[in-house]
């Protein structure tokens, strides 16, 4: 099957040639057909199978009737990160070239001044995240109401960022006419129902089991130590070893660890770069430009880059940390192995990963193979939990040269306990230390309070008048001590207003 066989017009058809493609693949091949005849798509395909052109090529063709009106876009696609958007944005300028379309992206992280501009031009495509996009609208600057196509792209990444409220704000200002296609790799069940309510009688395009892997990649499992130390040695020894290894991308669960591995390689010599959430999308870009021309070996990221990111010739993946959900797995690995491509993800699994490797080989159903010797589970459960039994309340000793405990001599100085300087069999003057067993000291004679000192912290009776001040206060918070008479009325205490004469004087 060919392009020209799907019903795509001829200036997309020449822009897809110039491109070097020729054939689709399976998922553009069934999506294109049902876009074109308007109707709602729902598509299920594996990352890197070519989903971004499955919803490109139909909307240029669409496109190519009409032109956009100020404020008003005529499509809109929605993504869930920044790195989407752009990318996405590159795709429809490199299938436009022969078109004459505006397309505007709205993502955090730019002026707004710019965009408003863009949109006051008019927009036939229009690309933004939810956050951003709403940020528009709310200020007046963007009006939904001429959206004859809605696109939502990875969908389940939508329901994991939390931006479910912010679609069905969305859809509530775009016209119910409108034609929605939804796109991802995985489909958990709260994704199903979102589907059955936004999109009506849509076809559904599955061209692999949903939440599958490219059998173009080569998976395997590696075992470590607990401690971060020896996973960024194990990590090291990996790409130390790897074969072929032209760049790789590292994943990391958290963004400090994405910094703290990249520290890590950078002292040892390697050529890495970080993308992670926290940084400012210039720089975000510029990293991932630089890992796209090779001038970058490593790329150390969080989960913002497991998501559609289109890096085609990536030989590597290594997960530093197994993902907790199982789903990002089959989106980090999916960044290699791309368009028909070989590729390798290898995982390094410690000895509390056993529930979330267990949750990946359930998805994927099958076996992850260990590269190396497998970790025995059970004995690393045993040996977590004799570490946390142990780890209450221990007798503290110092033990000398031969192991065995040797007891701590104080003496009392300046009102503090310290440590004597001085050997055990040492004797202080006018003091006699017994060889067998020290003697209880003598009970020290209560000292009478000198009236001329200064009353001490702590120390000596309370002055009289700080006493009753005490108790008065008890006595009017109403903790008063069993023997304190009862307060009758107002006790003591009548107020000013009450000593008034409210009675009216006679006129003289």
């Amino acid at each position: 099957m060919s392009f020209s066989s799907l019903g795509l017009s001829e200036k997309v058809l020449a822009a897809v040639e110039a491109a070097g493609y020729t054939e689709p693949t399976p998922i553009q091949a069934a999506a294109i057909p049902h876009v074109l005849e308007r109707r709602d798509v729902l598509g299920l395909a594996q990352t890197g199978t070519g989903k971004t052109a499955s919803f490109t090529l139909p909307m240029l063709t669409l496109l190519e009737k009409g032109r956009g009106r100020a404020r008003m876009p005529r499509t809109l696609i929605l993504e869930p990160t920044r790195e989407l958007a752009a990318q996405v944005e590159e795709n429809f300028n490199k299938y436009g070239v022969n078109h004459r379309l505006n397309v505007a992206l709205l993502i955090g992280g730019t002026s707004f001044g710019d965009q408003d501009r863009k949109l006051d031009r008019g927009v036939d495509v229009l690309i933004a995240t939810p956050g951003r996009l709403l940020d528009h609208t709310e200020r007046g600057k963007l009006l939904l109401q001429g959206v004859d196509i809605l696109v939502i792209d990875e969908a389940d990444r939508m329901l994991d960022m939390g931006f479910i409220p912010d679609i069905e704000r969305i859809c509530k200002l775009i016209p119910m006419t409108r034609q929605t296609l939804f796109f991802s790799a995985t489909m958990p069940p709260e994704i199903q129902r979102l589907v059955d309510t936004f999109l009506h009688n849509p076809a559904r395009v599955e061209v692999a089991k949903t939440s599958s892997t490219a059998e173009t990649v080569t998976q395997q499992v590696v075992s470590s130590g607990n401690k971060d130390f020896d996973k960024r040695e194990t990590l090291r020894k990996l790409v130390d070893e790897a074969q072929d290894l032209k760049n790789a991308i590292v994943f990391c669960n958290r963004k400090r660890d994405v910094q703290t591995v990249f520290r890590s390689l950078q002292r040892h010599g390697y050529s890495v770069g970080a993308l992670h959430g926290d940084m400012d999308q210039r720089s975000r870009m510029a990293t991932l430009e630089q890992f796209r021309k090779g001038e970058l070996t490593l790329l150390i990221a969080s989960d913002v880059a497991a998501r559609g990111l289109d890096i085609p010739d990536v030989s590597h993946v290594f997960n530093y940390d197994l993902p907790t959900h199982a789903e990002d797995y089959v989106h980090r690995i999916g960044r290699t192995g791309r368009a028909g491509r070989s590729g390798v993800a290898i995982s390094i699994v410690t000895g509390g990963d056993q529930k979330y490797l267990s949750g990946i080989e359930k998805l994927i159903e099958r076996p992850l193979p260990w590269y190396g010797d497998p970790i025995d589970f059970e004995s690393a459960s045993a040996d977590q939990k004799a570490r946390r039994k142990s780890g209450g309340r221990t007798a503290r000793a110092e033990s000398g040269s031969d192991g065995e405990a040797k007891p701590r001599r104080r003496t009392r100085a300046g009102g503090r306990e310290r440590k004597s300087s001085e050997p055990e069999t040492a004797k202080n003057e006018g003091d006699a230390v017994a060889e067998a067993a020290p003697k209880p000291e003598p009970k020290r004679e209560a000292k009478q309070p000198d009236e001329k000192a200064p009353a001490r912290r702590g120390r000596g009776p309370k002055p009289a008048a700080q006493e009753e001040k005490r108790q008065s206060s008890k006595r009017r918070r109403g903790n008063g001590g069993k023997d304190d008479e009862p307060v009758i009325g107002l006790g003591d205490h009548v107020p000013a207003f009450l000593l008034r004469d409210t009675r009216p004087k006679k006129a003289s």
